[in-house]
């Protein structure tokens, strides 16, 4: 009879929840190639290094070969009962070329394997983001080059603030994507050293190359302490906390599609491709895909956290706590690939809708700070004395419901008698933004040097700077 204790689906008891709770191989499958990997340079590192025969070396690679083909094609069974990716390929290996297959593990932990293999993971994940980044950079700046001079509103508080150009608006995002290019890249550089040969923590008695299985692995060196190199996981706690920065930014732009795309502001339009009707009101277009790609950053988030609640508080140096570092870092991952696909296909499908932008950017008083900026330029007039005249013409502009270009020169000098017709020339949302030529400002000519030099730094280049 079943323990009530053990319960369920777990009918053979201590030993089948031990099995269940301890078993890794359905997640950590997905390092094999890098497992694979780590373990040619290791045996070419004992050939070299005379801890193995020439024999046996070449046995080994012959087997690691066939296990690749199997793996790449889809052919290479993992069994639970083996626990993980390295001894499910080990147990393989031995089936292939018998006894010599037991002396790849000369020298070598499963912790300093799973390190090395872990981060060789990330390094290759930070690679295939940064080229995702790239292009998301790279439709961006296409989409602000055409409308280098398309009059929006800016906003503050989401409330219309003053004249900008939508080219200005995208290419704010492409900065902020360059840094998170920087992040990723910069992450990648500290990752970037070899754990293998620190064996379980204390390193080995073995006379091995650990600089030579670095090189043969691409790392840039071997890592300089045995018991660090198996015990940390700040790598992957890097990846997750630029992966959640960039998913904040991403989720910030994607309400921007939501808001852009709505009848209310009508500043975009999607096509069926990246959106969906409902069931019930025919007359919909949601923008599902922005909806999701904002949501989808509180997974990003819990990855983050997930990883900080595990690592906090180990002491040195292996626990198998550490055996929960993965699947947040693989999830995180394949939520980023799937959001950065979807708001590059966003970019690239959205119309904007310029005569809606225009319309917007012209309501709401959004000329009144250049109006203040004038009558300290031609008049001479403090800023915050300026500031409090541009208040009151803006109030006489509300109660007579009009625009500040719309209000009559006498009324403009009721306020300030000093006021000339010359003030018309900056009230309309063209001279407002063509006015903006500060460095980094919204002004059409700013805008396309902008888009020059950003092709520049991030497209032209492998990685950000």
């Amino acid at each position: 009879m079943t323990s009530k204790i053990w319960g369920g689906r777990f009918s053979a008891g201590p030993g089948a929840i031990m099995e269940e709770i301890n078993a890794s191989v359905g997640f950590d499958k997905r390092l094999a190639k890098q497992d694979l990997h780590g373990s040619r340079a290791h045996c070419a590192m004992l050939v070299s290094a005379g801890l193995i025969n020439k024999e046996d070396g070449e046995a080994i690679q012959s087997g690691l070969t066939r296990i690749e083909k199997d793996v790449a094609e889809g052919n290479f069974i993992f069994k639970r009962s083996l626990e993980d990716v390295h001894m499910n390929i080990e147990a393989r290996l031995t089936d292939l070329i018998g006894a010599p297959a037991g002396r790849l593990h000369t020298a070598r932990s499963r912790n300093d394997q799973v390190a090395t293999d872990f981060r060789m993971w990330v390094r290759a994940a930070i690679d295939n983001i940064d080229e995702e980044l790239c292009k998301l950079q790279s439709v961006l700046i296409d989409k602000a080059e055409a409308h280098a001079d398309t009059i929006m509103p800016g906003f503050t508080h989401l409330q219309a603030a003053q004249p900008v150009t939508f080219g200005h608006h995208l290419l704010a995002y492409v900065e902020m994507i360059g840094r998170d290019r920087g992040r990723f890249i910069d992450a990648r550089r500290r990752l970037n050293e070899c754990p293998l040969g620190a064996g379980a923590l204390a390193g080995t008695s073995f006379p091995i190359d650990r600089h030579l299985t670095a090189e043969k692995l691409d790392f840039d060196r071997p890592m300089a302490n045995s018991m660090d190199a198996v015990s940390d996981r700040d790598f992957a706690l890097e990846f997750l906390a630029a992966s959640s920065i960039l998913a904040t930014h991403l989720s910030r732009f994607a309400e921007e599609l939501v808001i852009w795309s709505s009848a209310q502001f009508g500043f975009v339009r999607f096509t069926d491709a990246f959106s969906t009707g409902s069931s019930m009101m025919p007359q919909k277009r949601n923008p599902d895909a922005a909806e999701l790609v904002r949501a989808k950053a509180g997974r990003v988030f819990g990855g983050l956290i997930t990883l900080l609640t595990v690592m906090k508080a180990l002491p040195l140096t292996y626990s198998k706590d550490m055996q929960e570092d993965k699947e947040a870092v693989f999830a995180t991952f394949d939520t980023l690939e799937l959001c950065l696909a979807a708001t590059t296909g966003m970019v690239v499908d959205m119309t904007p809708v310029p005569e809606r932008m225009r319309a917007a950017a012209s309501a709401g008083f959004t000329t009144a700070t250049d109006l203040a900026d004038w009558l300290t330029q031609a008049l001479n007039v403090p800023f915050r004395e300026s500031h409090h005249i541009t208040g009151r013409i803006v109030k006489l502009a509300e109660d007579k419901g009009c625009d500040l270009s719309e209000l009559t020169l006498a009324e403009m000098q009721s306020a300030e008698p000093r006021i000339t017709e010359a003030v018309f020339g900056v009230l309309t949302v063209d001279a407002s933004a063509a006015s903006r030529t500060s460095f980094g400002g919204t002004a059409p000519n700013n805008v396309r040097a902008q888009i020059k030099a950003a092709r520049e730094r991030f497209l032209n280049k492998k990685a950000a700077p």
